[in-house]
């Protein structure tokens, strides 16, 4: 695990360092970064083929070409979701075949005590939050919700864009199963996505180390105070180490 970096502060009348805390690498930051874009593109061409009998989106889709131009910017993002979901897994079982898989984003039974202790802090009952580790239970529920929602919208789509391969395979009953899914998962993954995740992120408090790969020391301190202290701990420890061989 990486070490906390010191950086220095921003008032000239201060000696002390601020100390930072690796958060998410690159790979993950771009990750995200290209996720947010498909999911964006996607929701943006794929609502007006929904809803083709409403008013605004005929303005949209108005001539059998714009049509077709949204179909095919609707095609290309999912082609690259598709791909960044296959680099996630194939990254996630290289990871768990060389044991290095860290573990964090999976539910465990520490999760659902968390939850319940968290609802006791908002209804007064506890007076302290419970203490969260990297991830918190809310951040492991939104990945979850995520990779699931993906997964089937990714297979319903493929079902939609080659329909008559697939009913050679399967019973024609799977599209309109695949049209329903598909449109549903995309409104829930949308309300979702405003709803929850943008509410925690950006009201709740304004969390941009998915973007920048560091959290301050008070947020970390704040929010994800057991791994900052396995952090602090560690720090200690090398640098107790580093004293005895010098």
């Amino acid at each position: 695990m990486s070490q906390p970096k010191p950086t220095p502060s921003s008032s000239p009348n201060r000696v002390s360092l601020l100390r930072t805390f690796p958060r998410f690498s690159v790979s993950q930051r771009w990750e995200h970064v290209i996720l947010l874009a498909c999911i964006a593109i996607l929701l943006l061409t794929g609502l007006p083929q929904k809803y083709s009998s409403s008013v605004w989106s005929q303005t949209i889709i108005s001539t059998p070409e714009r049509l077709a131009t949204i179909q095919l910017i609707h095609h290309i993002s999912a082609l690259v979701l598709t791909g960044l979901v296959l680099y996630h897994l194939g990254k996630a079982c290289y990871l768990i075949a060389r044991r290095k898989l860290p573990g964090d984003m999976l539910l465990t039974l520490q999760d659902i005590k968390d939850a319940w202790n968290m609802l006791l802090y908002l209804i007064y009952i506890k007076k302290q939050k419970p203490a969260f580790g990297k991830y918190n239970f809310e951040q492991k529920v939104t990945y979850w919700f995520l990779f699931f929602s993906i997964g089937i919208m990714i297979i319903s789509g493929y079902v939609l864009w080659f329909p008559e391969t697939i009913t050679r395979i399967l019973p024609g009953g799977i599209i309109p199963a695949a049209i329903m899914a598909h449109s549903t998962e995309a409104i829930a993954t949308t309300i979702f996505i405003v709803i929850w995740h943008f509410y925690h992120v950006h009201i709740e408090r304004l969390n941009l180390s998915i973007f920048s790969g560091w959290l301050n020391d008070e947020d970390m301190r704040t929010h994800h105070s057991l791994e900052y202290n396995q952090l602090v701990r560690k720090s200690r420890t090398n640098q107790d180490s580093g004293d005895i061989k010098s």
